[in-house]
């Protein structure tokens, strides 16, 4: 806050604004922007790696591995996100103190779920940043379970994409399955599967929001905290402002979703160059021209 700030009611026109723009819950607010986007940068690659995982596991030759694949991504992707993050949570959670809980009483006090404090997740004398920790990462792991079950759809679908004969013909070269698997299915299948992991990162970007259902301060929180009118029993008493603010963050969020479309184009060109695909045989024409 600068330092002509000390006293709001002297303040008027841009001084004023400078003044409220500056406050210690716009910092928060704008801390808050930084923390969607690297809840985006972590969620992606974890998401990623358990739609892999689910996608390897939907093809496995072992039955019980198959089942468990297909079905972590039928179930997931069959219940809503908000059930789901609701009840994930909250699970996961009271799964945690449920094992730390020392059993000297009772867990289930008629329809409470109490535990002793030292069960707590996490404690109460945990410093600030612990509880703002947990919480993020309790976003991060239920953003990617939701998420990556929509990538394992993709991943098994790209992986069903590749050509069978191109497969068929390393393994006529002596390559292993293993080896078929990382050096001619695993290439390969990003070209198919692209499209629908953009679709999916933009479907991520949109759900972002969601985070205050996790108890965490973000973007749509503070937006609806400062924009709220104010009386003059605020320092910074205003109208309802909340639609400026939300119109911020539209204007946020369609810049964000517009670079994503720049960068996931020049990815996409760059894989399906010199590949037997619409893609690829666009880019080849461009280039005889």
């Amino acid at each position: 806050m600068f330092s002509y700030c000390t006293d709001p009611d002297t303040l008027d026109g841009l001084k004023w604004l400078s003044c409220y723009l500056t406050t210690g819950k716009h910092m928060a607010f704008y801390r808050s922007f930084g923390t969607v986007m690297l809840l985006l940068m972590v969620t992606a690659p974890v998401a990623l790696a358990f739609g892999f995982a689910g996608a390897m596991a939907a093809r496995s030759h072992f039955t019980p591995v198959r089942w468990l694949g297909k079905g972590y991504s039928a179930v997931v992707r069959g219940v809503p996100d908000i059930a789901f993050f609701l009840f994930f949570v909250i699970a996961l959670d009271q799964g945690i103190e449920y094992i730390r809980h020392n059993w000297s009483e009772p867990i289930r006090q008629g329809n409470d779920f109490v535990v002793c404090q030292a069960a707590k997740m996490p404690l109460s004398s945990s410093p600030q940043w612990v509880h703002e920790m947990y919480g993020f990462s309790l976003a991060v792991l239920t953003f990617a379970i939701v998420f990556g079950a929509f990538a394992a759809n993709v991943l098994y679908g790209g992986m069903r994409a590749v050509p069978r004969a191109q497969m068929e013909t390393a393994e006529a070269y002596g390559m292993t399955r293993r080896q078929t698997f990382w050096r001619i299915m695993v290439p390969q299948m990003w070209v198919y599967a692209l499209p629908g992991l953009s679709n999916l990162w933009m479907v991520l970007i949109k759900a972002s929001p969601l985070l205050f259902l996790l108890g965490i301060e973000d973007i749509v929180f503070w937006a609806r905290e400062l924009g709220g009118s104010k009386t003059s029993a605020f320092t910074y008493p205003h109208p309802d402002w909340r639609l400026y603010y939300f119109l911020g963050l539209l204007v946020f969020y369609l810049a964000l979703t517009k670079l994503s479309e720049v960068f996931l184009e020049r990815v996409m060109a760059r894989l399906t160059h010199g590949q037997a695909t619409s893609g690829g045989k666009s880019n080849t024409k461009g280039l005889a021209i």
